[in-house]
Formats: structure tokens, sequence, C-alpha cells
């Protein structure tokens, strides 16, 4: 019989919903029956991707006697953190103060009245090297809550005060300065990996925000390593089994320092985040294959997590059949029934042996250069990768007949919207009117399905939208938005962006601490209102939104948005330069802000090759834009900047250039564009 997750949306409750645990979704329900039964509560987190979520499932929740035990003594609450990033911050933060680290599951147990008083992450169902079993956990949590009620009180309180405290610190202020720029590239030099890219060791994470505050920081100083680390993570990354040689994208993180191999879940966010890295890069360096690697993981986006009506999905699954990695792995024999005399060279490049790296097969990753792979079968390096793509296309499509992973098909609001804009930047770099379209679809998604009374929602499916949405929905949004219109010139975008700003800064600004809150003050109360500053696997709800003032600032002339902005960036410069790899999206945007202001207008019609072509020299340089505006003739209902005024027609496309509103002469061709481009780079500092 199931149990109450059953009425939920979310794929990870709805998959504990035939536990024989009598789980609670997160609610007043659960709460008033431990309050009755004066019982503790367990607080269970977790998301659909999550491959020792799934294990401790199978081993503990499915059990029934761990079941039993459970419903005995304790009230069980389950939490997708993907849905409630607000519940997994509080108790998340809870965990590392009591030991030092986290992860997922996360399992805590709180009083009654929501205060966390011990917990962990992943107990085993039997006492496992040193970790005791669940069962024995909820039968100790519980004898000592009726046992020894005065210390359980007590771990509460001291936690409680530690959350808030975290909650409300208070950072000196610091100007945002090339200095504080300077001690953070060094941070982040001496963590990096020179011979495999990244930073640190296993397990290793992408990190791409950091990343590109190295390209950034490379634009503005000229610092030729910055640029390298950035090149070397990339083609190592792009090499390594963490990217799908066959189908595009990347997973999550690689178990070891060498990208070999990764934790086979692929999130939405990491994707999106990866993508636009990629093109930045391409824009930098102007090798192709960065290009490739941003394209083909747009178009895994666009093929595996596209709802049909525009929305993406959240996630696809670690596991498949019950085995984790084994939808992507190969042995030599599956791949020869495939390619026949071919699959020679293509293991070769691709490092598949006959005794697999990696449970039963191996993981498809770069072994040696495409050059010496074409040296050894006596072809060209040219004539190598024509050979190459024919076999991954037809391996591709063996593997479509496998058991696919499952795919958490919830929308999330701020995860679409760092889809869109990845989506909407390669529209414009690449001139690509698909991608543009499917930016477009997604932004109408979102603003037709994840809205009710003038209020943002986080989650959507089935039809269903619910969770009223977070600091990182509102922020992720308005950048998303800024950027699409870029890609397509329509204004609609720019007013739904200011119009969401304002409600932003209604709903989530603290004027006492200067910053926002990550849930809104019509949230219902929580025992901590979080506000966390640091930039994670996702940028913190906070840089995220001192970009979208700094942006809609300039496109406004508003100084009330950049005072804002700028009090966001000055209160976090002493964390970031201690802890760059933690503040990768602060020092980005610090670097945007300490740029000199250039913003772009062109007025001309995007479907006609002349407008595009002006464009062009704007595709192809890496400038950190605070404001673009496009004016399409077309265009009914223009949104109000002061840049536009006096240039809502012209005979011919035309571009201007402005520094701090003051603008160049009208650019007709994409020369006289491209010189003014010149120039201002080279008026840098």
């Amino acid at each position: 019989m199931p149990n109450r997750l059953i009425n939920e949306t979310s794929p990870y409750l709805l998959q504990h919903a035939e536990n024989p645990v009598d789980w609670y979704p997160w609610g007043a329900e659960a709460f008033e029956k431990a309050a009755a039964e004066d019982k503790p509560v367990l607080v269970s987190i977790g998301y659909a991707a999550c491959h020792w979520c799934h294990v401790m499932e199978h081993e503990s929740f499915e059990d029934e006697q761990a079941a039993r035990l459970m419903n005995e003594l304790i009230v069980a609450i389950k939490v997708d953190r993907e849905e409630r990033p607000d519940i997994d911050s509080i108790y998340m933060n809870a965990v590392q103060q009591m030991h030092g680290h986290g992860g997922w599951p996360l399992n805590v147990f709180l009083m009654p009245d929501g205060r966390p008083f011990y917990g962990g992450t992943y107990f085993p169902p039997t006492d496992r090297s040193g970790m005791p079993s669940w069962s024995k956990v909820v039968a100790a949590v519980a004898d000592a809550y009726t046992q020894r009620r005065s210390d359980v009180l007590e771990n509460a309180r001291v936690l409680t005060d530690a959350l808030r405290a975290s909650s409300e610190r208070d950072i000196p202020d610091e100007d945002v300065s090339p200095p504080a720029l300077d001690q953070a590239y060094a941070g982040l030099s001496a963590l990096f990996d020179p011979e495999h890219g990244g930073f640190g060791d296993a397990p290793k994470f992408p990190q791409s925000m950091p990343q590109e505050f190295l390209l950034r920081y490379y634009q503005r100083t000229g610092e030729e390593q910055a640029r390298e680390m950035v090149e070397i993570s990339l083609r190592q990354m792009a090499n390594g089994g963490i990217y799908d040689h066959l189908g595009g994208g990347f997973a999550r993180y690689s178990t070891d320092a060498f990208w070999r191999v990764p934790h086979f879940e692929k999130m939405l966010y990491d994707n999106a985040l990866l993508a636009s890295l990629y093109l930045q890069a391409f824009q930098v360096t102007g090798d192709a294959h960065f290009r490739t690697v941003a394209e083909e993981t747009l178009d895994y986006l666009l093929r595996d997590l596209r709802h049909a009506d525009g929305g993406f999905f959240s996630s696809q699954d670690a596991d498949s059949e019950g085995v984790e990695g084994k939808y992507y792995v190969w042995s030599p024999s599956e791949i020869e029934d495939v390619l026949g005399p071919g699959a020679r060279m293509f293991n070769r490049y691709y490092g598949v042996e006959r005794v697999g790296g990696f449970e039963a097969g191996s993981i498809l990753h770069v072994s040696d250069s495409a050059a010496a792979t074409a040296r050894e079968f006596g072809v060209t390096v040219a004539e190598f990768f024509d050979r190459l793509r024919p076999m991954r296309r037809d391996l591709f499509a063996e593997r479509s007949k496998r058991v696919p992973p499952a795919t958490d098909d919830k929308v999330l609001t701020a995860w679409n919207a760092l889809a869109m804009r990845s989506l909407a930047e390669a529209a414009f770099v690449l001139d690509r009117q698909d991608y543009r379209d499917a930016a477009e679809r997604n932004a109408d998604f979102l603003l037709r399905e994840l809205q009710a009374e003038g209020r943002l929602l986080r989650t959507w499916k089935d039809g269903k939208a619910h969770i009223r949405g977070y600091l990182e929905d509102y922020a992720y949004l308005i950048n998303g938005l800024l950027s699409l219109h870029t890609a397509t010139f329509s204004h609609r975008w720019l007013r739904e962006a200011r119009r969401l700003t304002d409600e932003m800064i209604d709903l989530f600004w603290d004027d006492a601490a200067e910053s926002f809150y990550d849930v809104g003050r019509d949230h219902e109360e929580l025992i901590v209102r979080p506000r966390d500053m640091m930039d994670n696997a996702i940028s913190s709800g906070n840089s995220a939104a001192a970009e979208a003032l700094l942006r809609i600032a300039a496109l406004t002339g508003d100084t009330a948005y950049a005072d804002k902005g700028g009090r966001l960036l000055t209160g976090v410069v002493l964390l970031a330069v201690r802890y760059p790899l933690g503040f990768g999206n602060w020092l980005r945007i610090m670097e945007l802000h300490l740029a000199p202001p250039l913003e772009v207008v062109v007025v001309g019609d995007l479907s006609a090759e002349a407008t595009r072509e002006l464009l062009r020299p704007l595709r192809e340089r890496f400038l950190p834009l605070r404001c673009f505006v496009g004016v399409a003739p077309t265009e009914e209902e223009r949104f109000e900047t002061p840049l536009t005024e006096g240039r809502t027609s012209a005979d011919r496309p035309t571009a201007y250039v402005c520094r701090g509103y003051v603008c160049d002469l009208p650019a007709v061709d994409p020369i006289a564009l491209e010189g003014q481009l010149a120039s201002w780079v080279d008026d840098e500092p």
C-alpha cells in the first residue's frame, strides 16, 4: 500500500511512495504528529539521480524490519533537495556543523519544532567500516530523545544558534579592486592541476564558474597562464570519461583526478553551465573543438532532457538496470559487433580494453592523441576523423537500444533558466536558429506554466506547478531573459526581466544586511531564514542577483539597481579572495564590475542577412557586455532605455557602441564595428 508520497509530483519522492516506511512530505502534518506523539522527526533528503540515495533506499527503506522500527520510533519526512533547496541548505549546514562534511542522502533528526540535534549521510543496513547500521542509529536516537532529553535539547540549542549565526554573520566590506582579484587568481593557480586540469584531487568537479572568471581575468590582464589553465581543463575534461563521446553532455563529476571514471548522473545545470563555458572558450581561443563540445552538449539537452512543451527535465540517473554506468560502458566485442574491422581504430582511440576499467566494460575516453592514432593506422588526422564520425553515430544508435537511465522529469525554474541562457548565448554566437527557437519556447513555458497570481513558482510536473520560487529562480531567470533578448531582439524579454527584478527586490532584499535572503518574505516560517552566499555546483542566489542588478542598471540607467549590486559585491570580496573556488561566480561578476562600461545598440531586422553580418564582430569577440539592446523595426512595444532614444529606425542595419551612454558614430558595416570594438579593448586598463 503506498504511503503519503504517492500524491507528490517529485520523481524522487515518488520513488519512495511504495516503501513500507510511513513517509510524510515536508509539511505541518508530520510535525503536528511528532508533537502529539512526542517523537523525534527524521528528515531524509536526496534527489532522483543520487546513486547512494538509491542504495540506502534499497538496503534500509525497502526493508520491512527497518521500516517497522522507523514507523514505531520516529516520524519520517522525505524531501527532494532540488525542489526544496531551503530545507536542504539549513539541515546540510547543521550536519556540516556536527561532522565537518555532508552529502546525500542527508539524514537529520529534529525536535518536533524543527530544530536539529543529530544527523549524518549514508548509513549501511549492518555495521560496516566503523559506521553503525541504520536500525541502530534510529534506535539510539529514539532512546536518547526519550531517556536523555536534556542532552538532546542542548544539542538542538547549540546547533540552531550556530545556524542562525551563520545566516546573519556580518563580513566587513571591501572594495572590488584589481589587487583583490589578483589574490583570488593566485589562490586558484595554487589549486590548479597542471597535468590533468581542474582544481585539487579526486573526486574532481568541472568547476565551470571559477574557469569563467579565469577567462575574464585573462581578457582584462592578458595573463596567459589564466587562459592556459582553462584550455588544459576543458581539453582534458572533453577527452575524459566524464564526457559522453557518443551522445554529448557531461556526467556530474569524476571519481578520479584524471576525468577518467565519472559518477554517471547527468544534471541539467552542469550541462547548461559547461556548454556556456565551452562556448566562451571558443570565442577566446578560436578552437573549433570547444565549439563542437558546446554544440554536442546543448544538442544532448534538446534531445534527451526536453519536454514537448519546451521545459527541460532535471537529470538522468547514474544507474541503469540497477547498475551504475551500465548504459555507457562497452566491451571490445560489443563494439566489434557494430563496427567490424573499424573497431580496432575506435578501440585504440577511446581506450577500450579486453579487461574493462569499470564494472563489466570500458568507459570511452580519449587515450592518446588523434595524430598518434592516425599515424598508427596509416591515415591523416583528417581521414581519421572522417572515419570516426560514422562509427560514433553507429554506436550511439546501438546504445539507444539499451535500457536507458531513469530521467527526473520535473521542471525547475532556476535550472531551466540556466539552460535558456546557454541556448540563447549559443544562438547569438553561432547564429543557430534552432537554439534561438528552443530558448524562446523555454521562456514562454516558464512564464506561462511557472507563474501564478503574480508569483514565480519553483517546480512543475505533469501540468502542476507549486512551491514559491526562491531567490535563485528569480535571479537566474532575469539573467536568462536578458541574454534571450540579445539573441532575439524582442523587447518582451526586457520588460519581463525588469518586472521580475522589482519583484525579486520586494520579496528577498534585506536592507539591514544589504543582501538577499534565499526565501521570500511570503515563505513559510523555518527555524532559520537561509542566506547562502557561497557558489556551489550552481551559483548562489545572491551572486546571480548581483549580476542581474548590474545588467538591469546598465540597461535602464537606474542607479538604485547598481547600488544594490555593488553592495552585494563589496560584502563578499574578502571571502572570495580567501576561498576562490567557493566564490567563482562572484569573482566572474567582479570582473564585469571592474570592466569599463560598454553598451551596444543594434538597430535592424534580425532575420535579414545584413543585420546578422553586422553582428559578426560581436559574435566573434569575447566581450563582458553589461548591456546589449537590439531594436527591430517591427517591435511595437519598445522597452524604455536611454540607449535607444532616437534610434528606433534606420535605413540599414546600424550599430552604436557606447561607453557610459556616450556613443561612437554609427557603424553600418562589420569592419567599422570591429574597429570600434577593438578600440574599446585597447582602452582597457
